[in-house]
């Protein structure tokens, strides 16, 4: 597993070690027999918020969902790189679990948190053990740097909770609850139980339904204050920042899925006697997406390169994984919609997750444009 250490000044290192490999087989393989287009499809048509049973494979018996938590904190002790390899996998076959939002944002919270104390280590263990689900308390389409101040949630001194958050990711999935909010000394974060009194989520039909969202309304709800003023206000940024520095990775993965998709598609149709991937047309936008696609290999994984070696470049490499992986993911999964003809825009074909999963993700964590201008500013180049 990668150490988190780097030389001052060393170079990205792009490509994938041994370990990642591995981990990337065992989640495949998981998500191959576990994970398949009918098997989303049919749990879509289902009320279930994500498939509990493939969460717990994924979470506990490969242990995902610990890998960015350090050894002695009950974790795998492994960082953002391996995290982003099952963000690709998870993005290549559009899984309904709570991967990005719990494994990565809310435990990236947590860590930000005093962990030598126990309102922070319990859920943390928990978390790191796949034996809860948590979310941070925060609207999908929040970017780094982008949280309202003051909170919509307010605390009053009891830690009692009241205030709305809209478009939570996973929130009816959800067992803790990480929430912002303007307490009595200003910014704070506050765990909550999300079957306490006073707790209600509202789900929602979002565009994609393999992650679904919810709105929280807390009126009284008791909350255990993790960290307060400019530690809660780096805790939320670096959570943040990770989630959308390794939500590339799942844009990458959707996008390859997508490229793979159609060429497989396109060599297997023919027309007028020949494949109709053999056209030059055809050919020519999908040598094109395929350029893009080893870019956004190139730029996720820098981002998650960054992330795991705590490099202070890490804000800019952000910005240019989202600002250029989010359009390449659209991009790809519109191609695949429309080089599949007629079978592309039905139901039963699973094109249609993939362009939901992109167009979602584009607005996560920031919009691409909303990158752009914090890449603006992070490098001194002034926005037209």
């Amino acid at each position: 597993m990668n150490d988190g250490t780097t030389l001052p000044g060393a170079d990205p290192d792009l490509l994938y070690s041994e370990d990642e490999d591995a981990l990337r087989a065992a989640v495949r393989s998981l998500l191959a027999d576990r994970s398949d287009p009918a098997t989303v499809l049919a749990g879509l048509e289902s009320d279930v918020a994500y498939d509990t049973g493939l969460w717990h494979s994924l979470a506990t018996e490969i242990g995902t969902a610990g890998l960015l938590v350090p050894e002695k904190l009950g974790g795998a002790g492994a960082s953002a790189r391996e995290a982003a390899v099952v963000l690709e996998e998870t993005g290549r076959s559009v899984a309904p679990v709570p991967f990005l939002t719990s494994a990565v944002i809310a435990v990236t919270a947590l860590l930000g948190c005093d962990h030598g104390r126990a309102e922070v280590a319990a859920p943390l263990a928990a978390l790191a053990e796949g034996r809860t689900v948590g979310v941070l308390a925060v609207p999908l389409p929040t970017a780094p740097g982008g949280l309202p101040e003051p909170a919509s949630v307010r605390a009053d001194a009891n830690g009692a909770l009241t205030g709305r958050v809209t478009s939570v990711a996973d929130a009816a999935a959800a067992e803790l609850l990480l929430v912002p909010a303007q307490g009595p000394d200003g910014p704070a974060l506050y765990a909550v139980e999300a079957s306490a009194d006073g707790v209600r989520t509202d789900t929602v039909t979002p565009l994609d339904l393999t992650r679904p969202l919810g709105h929280l309304t807390f009126d009284g709800a008791p909350g255990r204050l993790l960290a307060t003023g400019d530690r809660a206000r780096a805790t939320l940024d670096r959570a943040l920042l990770t989630g959308a520095g390794l939500l590339a990775s799942e844009q990458l993965g959707i996008a390859e899925w997508c490229l793979a998709e159609t060429v497989r598609h396109t060599a297997a149709r023919t027309q007028f006697g020949r494949p109709v991937g053999s056209f030059q047309a055809l050919k020519h936008r999908m040598a094109a997406l395929w350029l893009e696609v080893a870019s956004a290999r190139a730029a996720a994984r820098n981002a998650a390169d960054a992330l795991a070696t705590g490099s202070p470049d890490a804000p800019v490499a952000v910005a240019v994984a989202q600002a250029y992986c989010a359009p390449v993911a659209v991009r790809a999964a519109q191609e695949c919609v429309q080089l599949h003809g007629g079978i592309g825009m039905t139901w039963e074909h699973p094109a249609h997750l993939f362009l939901k999963r992109a167009k979602s993700d584009e607005l996560a964590l920031g919009s691409p444009g909303r990158h752009r201008d914090a890449l603006a500013g992070l490098v001194g180049i002034a926005a037209p």
